[in-house]
């Protein structure tokens, strides 16, 4: 199957009973690129970004996956994700949830090819329900990376991590970038935009607005 290389959002509406959340969001992410999603607490950032991975149906509008034309849920192999929730399993081991992605995805990757990458090497063997909120956020990271995604969606990415951690993360975001990858990330922080050269999309209203694209070269 082609690889995704554009993933596209036309008239995407959401409603939650009565309340409308997104109203006709039109964006177009590109392969090589990090956009960040920004704007005020209940905005509807979470929700777009579900709604790009599939997770969640829109009331109306689509997301389309180019050049394949499929929607996000009929090519979830190419999709890696770091949410609020680690989407890892307590009882198992970082190991183990790290393998358990591959099963699921179908994709190649080793435990041995991305912990080092997301400084999890010391994690291997601990039970996920033992770790930190950093150290869980690792685990998470590594997840959404094994299978080598074409499109990785992160909610909050830097919740839980100490400088170090935040530091590898922009890392292997710049480095997804050069390989190709489409990176959406929500992000209350309009810093982490600028420091790795970033585009910015703000969400307000219910619609998308495009803000100053970053030069940064990190």
């Amino acid at each position: 199957m082609p690889t995704i290389v554009q993933l596209v959002a036309q008239g995407v509406v959401h409603r939650f009973g009565s309340t409308t959340v997104l109203r006709g969001v039109e964006a177009s992410f590109q392969a090589g690129s990090i956009t960040v999603l920004e704007g005020p607490n209940g905005a509807g950032k979470s929700t777009l970004l579900g709604i790009l991975g599939g997770l969640i149906r829109p009331s109306s509008g689509s997301v389309s996956c180019l050049p394949m034309q499929k929607e996000p849920s009929q090519v979830r192999e190419q999709f890696g994700w770091v949410g609020h929730d680690s989407f890892s399993y307590r009882e198992l081991t970082a190991r183990e949830n790290v393998e358990l992605s591959v099963a699921l995805y179908g994709r190649g990757g080793t435990w041995e090819r991305v912990s080092e990458r997301v400084g999890a090497t010391s994690l291997e063997h601990r039970r996920l329900g033992t770790m930190s909120r950093g150290q869980r956020q690792r685990v998470a990271l590594g997840r959404a990376l094994v299978h080598s995604p074409n499109v990785l969606l992160l909610d909050e990415p830097f919740s839980g991590l100490d400088v170090e951690g935040m530091a590898l993360l922009e890392r292997v975001l710049v480095e997804e970038r050069a390989r190709g990858t489409i990176v959406v990330a929500v992000s209350h922080d309009p810093s982490f935009a600028k420091r790795i050269g970033a585009n910015r999309l703000v969400l307000k209203g219910g619609r998308l607005s495009l803000l100053a694209e970053s030069n940064s070269s990190s």
